[in-house]
């Protein structure tokens, strides 16, 4: 397999923490998303919506968006339930972090680190600390009961949820008063084969 990433990318992370926790080899191919890597006519070809990761299988099939490569990868595996509720349950947790998480976190991460943030951008950003708070908060309600998102096991959930919030403080949020976030992450950087967002 060949996966096309960002070193930088909780997107990315999340593929490559996967294919590490379950023994999967594969090529990494970075792109450099800050200088157009993604935009030219050869990337485009493989993903016409020019983002990473992208997951390469060995007939040459290319798969985007992070979480259906992550379910793809985990099918029949420990990190993904038999169940046809638990396996709902994970999905429901992997749309929420699209939906609602990531698009708050994350973006202020990459804006903070990436781009001029600007008297527009700033003024985003608060509406964005808002919104990714209350994501924080939702998580924090959920884990003050559980160990884990989904069937009281590590699934793909975890690693979906555990990538951008892991490294929320560099998107300017405080994770102080989220104890059983903060709990939940050092479980979740405790598992058999985790690697840090660091690692090619």
């Amino acid at each position: 397999m060949r996966l096309y990433d960002f070193l930088e990318s909780g997107n990315g992370y999340k593929v490559r923490l996967a294919l590490r926790q379950l023994g999967i080899p594969f090529a990494r191919v970075e792109m450099d998303i800050v200088h157009g890597a993604t935009r030219t006519p050869e990337f485009l070809a493989k993903n016409p919506n020019g983002r990473i990761p992208t997951l390469e299988l060995p007939d040459g099939t290319l798969l985007a968006e992070s979480n259906a490569i992550l379910f793809y990868l985990a099918d029949g595996t420990p990190l993904l339930p038999d169940g046809r509720l638990e396996r709902a349950q994970v999905l429901q947790w992997m749309f929420f972090e699209q939906y609602s998480h990531e698009p708050n976190i994350a973006t202020s991460r990459y804006w903070l680190h990436h781009l001029e943030i600007t008297a527009e951008r700033r003024a985003a950003l608060a509406e964005k600390k808002r919104l990714g708070d209350a994501a924080l908060a939702v998580l924090e309600t959920h884990l003050s009961r559980r160990t884990y998102f989904v069937a009281e096991r590590y699934t793909i959930a975890d690693i979906a949820l555990y990538a951008y919030t892991h490294v929320a403080a560099e998107g300017g949020f405080d994770l102080e008063p989220w104890p059983a976030v903060r709990a939940w992450l050092a479980r979740v950087a405790q598992q058999p084969g985790h690697v840090p967002i660091t690692a090619g």
